[in-house]
């Protein structure tokens, strides 16, 4: 694990520990599990009712940039046989907008497809599947579409972007709830969910799935300790900013001066010049 601390490696560890003791409402390990191609594919399978799926690629914890505005990390990104692009979410928070964080994800989504110059005939369908422990519209099913139609007609509005809910709460023997139940313990000697099961097994149990949720951990570490050095910098330069503006303070130049040349507050100034309250 390359030059990391004896004492790191033990914080590693115990996380890669962690993450095998978590069941797939965690997005940390549903990534891991769902990057697995027979798994994501098992998933995706059973919650659309689709049995001729085929996946041929996914990424876990897959970020979509945005220069000008918030980047979007997708827990798993699939692409399958057809071309469709088929996005897994996994929800625990019920304070967010849920309708319009999915409006969010699917425009960015389709930024990323859509190359400059394509016609928009060009864009393929997008899945984006929303799973959660609780029903978080209040439905009383364990999975159901959103529909889109045109006004009294019925007649169905398509403009291939599709939106499925799933969730845990609510067991009605469907195919999808027993999954959603499976997604709530992920025990390793539960091999009901083929695939998936699977892939759950090896990661719990098996030498090489140990090593894998190491590797894991290890990238969190690295991520956050880059974080920490990004903080350090921008402490360093807080820091800078106060020692001139106390040296142009004792020369006598105005606070609002100072804020300019130091590209902060005025209320900011103040503080570091012990004449505002913390």
């Amino acid at each position: 694990m390359g030059d990391i601390p004896e004492n790191h490696l033990e914080i590693i560890h115990r996380g890669a520990e962690n993450m095998q003791k978590q069941n797939l409402f965690s997005d940390t390990l549903a990534s891991v599990a769902l990057e697995d191609i027979g798994a994501c594919q098992h998933v995706v399978r059973t919650i659309l009712g689709k049995d001729d799926i085929e996946i041929i690629s996914v990424k876990g914890q897959y970020r979509l940039l945005n220069i000008t505005s918030k980047d979007t990390i997708l827990d798993a990104f699939a692409q399958d046989s057809t071309g469709r692009r088929i996005n897994i979410e996994i929800q625990r928070r019920d304070t967010v907008d849920h309708a319009r964080r999915i409006r969010y994800y699917g425009s960015m989504i389709d930024k990323s497809i859509l190359d400059k110059g394509a016609y928009y005939d060009e864009l393929p369908d997008v899945y984006i599947i929303y799973i959660s422990e609780t029903d978080l519209l209040n439905v009383g099913e364990a999975v159901y579409p959103v529909t889109k139609t045109l006004g009294k007609s019925g007649i169905p509005y398509d403009d291939g972007n599709y939106v499925v809910f799933a969730n845990a709460a609510i067991d009605d023997g469907s195919d999808t709830a027993k999954l959603m139940q499976y997604f709530k313990k992920a025990d390793p000697d539960d091999m009901s969910q083929g695939a998936l099961s699977e892939r759950i097994h090896y990661l719990k149990c098996e030498q090489g799935g140990y090593d894998e949720m190491c590797k894991v951990a290890e990238d969190l570490y690295n991520k956050g300790k880059e974080q920490g050095i990004e903080q350090g910098i921008e402490q360093g330069k807080l820091e800078n900013a106060k020692a001139m503006a106390i040296s142009l303070h004792a020369s006598g130049v105005a606070e609002d001066l100072i804020a300019k040349a130091a590209n902060v507050s005025v209320e900011l100034v103040r503080k570091w010049l012990g004449l505002a309250s913390a």
